[in-house]
């Protein structure tokens, strides 16, 4: 039996988020923008976790060069 989709999408973002945290890109906004991409690529019919979480770190670098990545405010 495989993994469950929550599942996927847990170890997808981690595997993302602790790079980008290693790397020191990790912005308050990485968890919400990488779920929100893993999930689309898992609707889209990837299941792979290498890929889904190269493609969302590979998304989230592309969307924080061009800035258009808003950080979240804890106090907004």
């Amino acid at each position: 039996m495989g993994v469950s989709l929550s599942q996927l999408v847990e170890e997808s973002v981690d595997i993302a988020w602790v790079y980008l945290q290693q790397t020191g890109e990790l912005d308050n906004d990485a968890a919400r923008y990488l779920t929100d991409a893993v999930e689309a690529m898992i609707r889209g019919g990837q299941r792979n976790r290498m890929f889904l979480a190269n493609m969302a770190i590979i998304k989230y670098r592309a969307l924080k060069e061009k800035g258009n990545v808003v950080p979240i405010r804890e106090n907004a």
